[in-house]
């Protein structure tokens, strides 16, 4: 699938928040090597350069498009263009940092704690994963799409909530570590613009949705579920809209 680094980064300020307060619960005093999985942009690792600018940074990424931007902003990075399913580090991992990206992977039960085995005695698993999947702006894209003559195209890629309980991945981690920290935080966005959590969604849960329709079809699809969040996120009277979003933490030391 492919991404658009353009729609992203409308909401880039709101977006890095959570890297911001995941990064500060890693408390590394200089990492060896560090490896941003799904790093898209480059957002995230550029903060994590400033942090630890004498570490081994790679950002890795599936998207041609996102890294395009990354290595015009960040060319003393380490960039591959890789599927996170399939990524190993090429030598044990300090920190694996992972911000709003592993929650498009399947089988976490068996995701995260490979990934926890890749990393160096010491080392550090950082992940943050959205989980407001049953809020209206990701229900009612399921909603839109089968109430229209477009169901037969759009069904078969709605996803159920891919993102588990918190007390799902303490099971999974706890005894892989010797530090495991796991936490949620809901952030109430405060978003500008015409249609704003649309926009925001377009570029994340919507794309493969809109992706199976052109033209005409495409548009009616999108004005459809338009018109279903303007009731679920009403304008505030200063013309803002209030989009909470709730995120998942994890940070995992390994013994």
């Amino acid at each position: 699938m492919s991404w658009s680094p353009d729609q992203y980064l409308k909401f880039a300020q709101p977006r890095l928040r959570p890297v911001l307060d995941l990064l500060g619960r890693v408390s590394l005093p200089e990492p060896e090597c560090i490896y941003d999985l799904g790093c898209g942009t480059g957002n995230a690792t550029r903060l994590l350069v400033e942090r630890w600018p004498r570490s081994a940074v790679t950002g890795v990424d599936d998207s041609t498009e996102m890294l395009g931007q990354a290595q015009r902003d960040l060319p003393e990075v380490k960039w591959v263009n890789q599927s996170l399913g399939q990524w190993t580090p090429d030598r044990p991992a300090s920190l694996i940092f992972s911000n709003a990206a592993l929650h498009w992977l399947p089988d976490h039960a068996t995701l995260l704690p490979r990934l926890a085995s890749q990393l160096a005695p010491g080392g550090v698993l950082a992940v943050q994963m959205p989980r407001n999947f049953a809020a209206p702006s990701h229900r009612l894209i399921a909603e839109t799409a089968r109430s229209g003559a477009w169901h037969a195209k759009v069904e078969h890629v709605l996803r159920p909530s891919p993102v588990a309980d918190p007390a799902v991945y303490h099971r999974l981690l706890a005894s892989l570590g010797r530090h495991l920290d796991i936490w949620e935080t809901e952030y109430l966005h405060v978003l500008r613009g015409e249609d704003p959590v649309k926009e925001w969604v377009k570029g994340t849960w919507l794309k493969p949705v809109l992706d199976q329709l052109a033209g005409t079809e495409r548009d009616a699809f999108e004005a459809d579920y338009a018109e279903r969040l303007r009731s679920a996120y009403p304008p505030q009277a200063d013309g803002t809209t209030l989009f909470p979003f709730r995120r998942l933490f994890l940070v995992l030391q390994k013994s």
